[in-house]
């Protein structure tokens, strides 16, 4: 990340009388965000005490007792604070922050009342309606084959608007376990700092300020919020945390320059993206309300199989890292010259890497079930109980013993009709 702008950024700049973002700027407002943000979730945490913003456990939640909610407030007073300190103070950047606002205070209330999901959807599209009014929307993008693509005014107003509400949801579709949500959006925000500040542009250097400050805040809230948790980020922080990535996305991943510009973001958010389509889908298909709360989301489903919340949230971590480090191989790697000529060295690398994504991408679809492989792997040890003569084994052996083996990824062989191996 080259900390002095191009000369074309300084021209860009020069006739807007505006100050560059680089970073080192970056890098001061994540340090003061996490300071922040570290000082004041006990703060939050005492506050939400004290109005009885408190998460009770409950059948469909993995926490065992009373948890306050509200760390929103926290992330929200760092990253006003550093925002205002580190970005210029420009049109964008207070739409932004009134936004910012607006779905803080909407999800404070849900975190005390409980509000339908009506009122929350109602909530969202304001708070997005305001930095898209404000100019930060997408005017157009690069795909692959189709290269620029132009968008009129109102569809670049309506599809920013549902950009944002979606990943509103999809952060908060995630955070059902200590630290999980802020923790992946620490590890996305990193990575779309790095994209964001390879480009030569204004916006995207701003755009990687603020991601650098989010991480910065909502690696200070992890302090308080990881497992065991003593205070959960609850709406007012899920759904800040995902309308900020939108917004960096819009003004910063969406920006470059890049044929394959869409897929960074696709890639880096891939594990909440994946993890909300199931869950979606799997609604849809039993035809329940696509708001309404279940246990089949992946946090869930690693649960199921006797993972604690701490390792569930390790391995989420894990997958999320090697997503983003795939998306940041294919935006630094030099495997093509731009015209249509590829070097073979950087290619075969950028294919390991991709390799390596679907690899652990496969491994934990496996482990979580979700191509029902355990059952078929059930079925199988049954039978070569039964050929054998043994006693029929028990529910919780069978249990355990299937998800040692989809754990370790050591499957014991199994024997023939004659009872050979």
């Amino acid at each position: 990340m080259p900390n002095v702008p191009s000369p074309d950024l300084l021209a860009v700049v020069s006739g807007h009388g505006s100050r560059i973002p680089t970073v080192d700027d970056g890098l001061l407002g994540f340090a003061l965000a996490l300071v922040i943000a570290l000082l004041t979730t006990p703060v939050a945490r005492a506050f939400a005490w004290r109005i009885g913003a408190i998460d009770e456990p409950r059948e469909r939640g993995l926490h065992q007792f009373p948890t306050p909610r509200l760390g929103g407030l926290a992330i929200i007073v760092a990253v006003a604070v550093s925002t205002l300190i580190w970005l210029p103070h420009d049109h964008k950047t207070h739409a932004i922050l009134i936004g910012a606002g607006v779905i803080v205070l909407v999800g404070a209330i849900d975190d005390l009342l409980e509000l339908s999901a009506d009122f929350k959807l109602i909530g969202q599209i304001l708070a997005a309606a305001i930095p898209v009014i404000g100019g930060v929307r997408v005017t157009s993008f690069t795909l692959p084959f189709v290269h620029h693509v132009s968008l009129s005014p109102v569809l670049a107003y309506t599809l920013t608007v549902l950009g944002l509400v979606a990943l509103m949801n999809i952060v908060n579709f995630i955070d059902g376990v200590d630290g999980l949500a802020a923790g992946v959006c620490t590890i996305t925000c990193i990575a779309f700092a790095i994209i964001a500040f390879s480009q030569h542009r204004i916006e995207p250097h701003a755009a990687g300020v603020l991601a650098l400050i989010t991480a910065g805040a909502s690696l200070g809230y992890l302090r308080h919020g990881f497992h065991p948790a003593s205070i959960f980020l609850g709406d007012s922080g899920s759904n800040l945390l995902g309308y900020l990535l939108g917004a960096i996305v819009i003004q910063g991943a969406l920006k470059t320059n890049a044929l394959v510009g869409l897929a960074f973001p696709l890639i880096v958010l891939a594990v909440p993206i994946l993890d909300s389509s199931f869950v979606i889908a799997k609604r849809i298909k039993y035809r329940r309300p696509v708001y309404q709360a279940d246990r089949s989301h992946f946090h869930h489903r690693f649960a199921n199989i006797g993972f604690s919340p701490r390792r569930t949230t390790l391995y989420l971590y894990g997958w999320t890292v090697t997503m983003a480090g795939l998306a940041l191989a294919i935006r630094f790697f030099p495997y093509s010259d731009h015209h249509g000529h590829f070097h073979t060295g950087w290619v075969l690398a950028l294919v390991g890497c991709g390799l390596i994504g679907l690899a652990a991408s496969i491994y934990l679809v496996l482990v979580l079930e979700i191509l029902k492989l355990r059952r078929f792997r059930e079925f199988q040890l049954r039978r070569e109980s039964t050929l054998a003569g043994e006693p029929e084994l028990d529910r919780r052996e069978v249990d355990s013993r299937v998800a040692r083996e989809l754990e370790t990824g050591e499957f014991e062989a199994l024997r023939r009709p004659s009872g050979k191996r």
